[in-house]
């Protein structure tokens, strides 16, 4: 009897071990594909930069040239209306570069990178979105801070996209329990969870950042009730 309890017992330790292992895996596996994909958008925005930007630039000078050179007034408007075209595009790839080489998420306090996010919103005036806080400054790594910021993107863009919703309001606190609580929700026609089709690669890629930086991660959503997130890193003890 004492055998086989012993036997028992190291059996049970044996596979609370596997498991420990196989949770540190998955987390370093996650880990690696954030930190692969994040090296393939900052190549995509230096490549922008350098070589479709440098394009752009080169096209939008010779527009400006062509205005000048042309004396023919109907000419000059299409070659006027073309040229704000390609300045706009200009403007809009500069800021998609920006983006993608993350040097943004390393200058600033995440406070300012959502804010700057639901301004950006609010501009397109399709939703009302609204954040509050209870904080300026928060110590806070890269990567928690690009999960962050990705994490509200992603439910953002979801929410415009497929819940027809007026509001959506986000709140960013810290405590003395948790190190930060991130609380997103929406006012929209809201999803039956259970249908595959709604648990998307939008929901997946959302869940596997939370879990990189091992946060509590929970979404729920009703029919006509709208979608709420929540997502919370405890302190350690």
């Amino acid at each position: 009897m004492v055998y086989i309890r012993k036997y028992k017992q190291r059996k049970k330790e044996y596979l609370n071990e596997i498991e420990i292992k196989n949770e540190i895996h998955q987390k370093e596996l996650l880990a690696t594909q954030l930190e692969i994909q994040q090296a393939t958008m900052q190549q995509i925005g230096r490549e922008l930069h350098d070589n479709i930007g440098q394009k752009l630039t080169l096209v939008s000078l010779y527009t400006q040239q062509l205005l000048y050179e042309n004396k023919v007034p109907e000419v000059s408007e299409r070659i006027e209306q073309v040229s704000q075209i390609i300045n706009q595009s200009l403007q809009d790839l500069r800021s998609l570069s920006k983006t993608l080489t993350d040097d943004n998420i390393s200058q600033k306090e995440i406070v300012t990178l959502i804010q700057e996010e639901v301004d950006n919103t609010n501009s397109f005036k399709k939703c009302m979105v609204s954040f509050k806080h209870n904080f300026e400054q928060l110590d806070l790594g890269f990567v928690h801070k690009n999960v962050l910021l990705r994490i509200t993107q992603e439910f953002i863009q979801n929410s415009i996209k497929h819940s027809k919703c007026k509001n959506i309001f986000i709140n960013l606190n810290t405590s003395e329990e948790s190190l930060w609580e991130l609380n997103i929700k929406d006012d929209g026609v809201g999803f039956d969870k259970s249908n595959t089709k709604s648990n998307g690669i939008g929901l997946t890629n959302m869940k596997n950042r939370a879990e990189i930086i091992g946060a509590n991660f929970s979404l729920e959503s009703q029919k006509n009730l709208g979608t709420t997130l929540n997502i919370i890193l405890k302190r350690q003890p």
